[in-house]
């Protein structure tokens, strides 16, 4: 899984290695609506299929039935100023079939917290007022500017 290369001995005893791999995986919100034991994934270009069931099961311990991988083109687009043409990187997706009995909701990160809104609002009103009393002291002499006041 990892085409680093480590020496295999070294002077002095023993050393500490730590081997990573270089593939990665990170999680996506599918675009489409997917049965809730479905997870999507983009991953590394490199990655087979195998490769990414290996990667959950031994280094998050979880259970895989199923991967189904899918390339998404990367979108060709003309620079606007200079002309030429662009190509984005195309990215690999990978669908993850996990058990009938598990389920994944994607977590929500950013939720609704009503007193946070509360505090938003009062803030919002205090910035306000302090705007509005800078234009009234300011108010008499239009043509100076705001910072040179008394």
């Amino acid at each position: 899984m990892s085409t680093r290369w480590y020496p295999i001995y070294q002077r002095g005893g023993p050393q500490l290695r730590v081997f990573l791999p270089n593939f990665w995986l990170k999680l996506v919100r599918p675009t489409h609506e997917q049965p809730p034991n479905v997870v999507q994934f983009a991953c590394s270009m490199e990655m087979t299929k195998y490769d990414i069931q290996n990667y959950l099961e031994k280094i998050y311990n979880i259970k895989v039935i199923d991967v189904r991988t899918r390339i998404a083109l990367g979108e060709t687009r003309r620079v606007p100023v200079k002309g030429y043409i662009v190509k984005d990187d195309d990215t690999k997706y990978a669908y993850v079939t996990l058990p009938r009995d598990e389920k994944f909701v994607f977590p929500n990160l950013f939720p609704e917290n009503k007193e946070a809104k509360k505090d938003e609002e009062a803030t919002l009103e205090q910035a306000k007022q302090s705007l509005s009393d800078f234009m009234d002291k300011n108010k008499e002499r239009p043509n100076m500017p705001g910072w040179f006041s008394i």
